[in-house]
């Protein structure tokens, strides 16, 4: 039992320290969005498991009916085998803290999409009252377009029920045709990819644990990969160079561009896009999804290291093999 709760503390914090700031330092990311994006969700689920998995074991140990219904048909030498009679005082004080994290957490989650539907609804009631008629020779989208009648040009994916994509006639004036689609097809990539949803968990695990570097840089680089992932969507379909000036067309009014700006990233997508960087060998991309795949397995597998090694231990009538 001790042991499990020490290697589960380690998982988690080995995860959320130095291999989440190895990742944030790592510039392949950036090359592979999709495989980055994916290798991060992988990483937090690993931090998340092994709190989870430590949680029931403490609450196992501490409470009886716990210990009975996760125990409830396995073998009397498995229970024994945790040793969960045996727990000092540090290790109740620590499933304590885990409990107060998990409670933490299901508060900031459950406030933060509260909020986001609340706003949804505002958000679309007011556009529901801005937008005219939608105009004619307009590429055509796939899901309802709502056309805002704005000088300002700008265009973005609304998610919710139904969702919708969004553009201003400020856009459609300033854009050819072809760049028009291709910013179209950008806004599209983020809803096929649901990445509406993966941004707003990250920046509610970043602002319920602020001081955990694991969500601070998972939040500041989904932010930055799910833009670089949907200018490569665009690019397939439209081309890089139409991508990269589309880019450059609705966002230069805003002095995004110049070297005086605050948020230079909108520059290095472009550079991207004229440039773009050798991708990872096949083979490597496949071994890095299947690592990060089998990386919240840890977790579990520590947690059931004990059972499995009584059930083996029964199997041979209490005889070594």
């Amino acid at each position: 039992m001790i042991g499990c709760l020490l290697l589960l503390v380690t998982v988690s914090l080995t995860a959320g320290v130095p291999v989440a700031r190895r990742l944030n330092r790592a510039a392949w990311p950036e090359r592979e969005p999709v495989l980055g994006l994916w290798v991060w969700q992988c990483l937090v689920a690993t931090a998340l498991l092994s709190c989870l998995t430590g949680l029931l074991l403490g609450m196992a140990a501490v409470f009886r009916t716990v210990r009975d219904s996760l125990f409830e048909s396995a073998p009397p030498g498995v229970l024994a085998a945790y040793e969960l009679a045996a727990l000092p005082a540090w290790a109740t004080g620590l499933t304590l803290l885990l409990a107060a994290g998990a409670v933490w957490t299901t508060a900031v989650l459950a406030g933060r999409f509260w909020a986001i539907r609340r706003t949804r609804a505002v958000t679309r009631d007011r556009l529901r009252r801005r937008a005219p008629d939608l105009p004619g020779g307009l590429p055509t989208a796939s899901g309802p377009l709502l056309v805002l009648e704005d000088e300002y040009p700008d265009a973005w994916w609304l998610p919710g029920s139904p969702s919708q994509l969004v553009v201003t006639t400020g856009a459609i004036q300033r854009l050819t045709d072809r760049q028009l689609d291709a910013v179209l097809t950008h806004e599209r990539g983020h809803a096929r990819a649901r990445h509406d949803w993966l941004l707003h968990l990250s920046a509610a695990f970043a602002s319920g644990f602020p001081r955990v570097p694991l969500f601070t840089h998972f939040c500041e680089r989904t932010h930055q990969l799910v833009e670089l992932a949907a200018d490569d969507t665009a690019a397939r379909r439209c081309g890089h160079v139409t991508t990269a000036l589309a880019l450059i067309e609705l966002n230069q009014h805003r002095g995004v561009l110049s070297c005086a700006s605050s948020r230079g990233e909108l520059g290095d997508r472009v550079d991207r896009l004229l440039a773009p960087p050798p991708r990872l060998r096949r083979r490597d991309r496949v071994f890095i999804a299947m690592a990060a795949a089998l990386t919240p397995s840890l977790p579990l597998l520590i947690t059931l290291a004990p059972g499995i090694d009584a059930l083996d231990w029964s199997a041979t009538g209490g005889q070594g093999t």
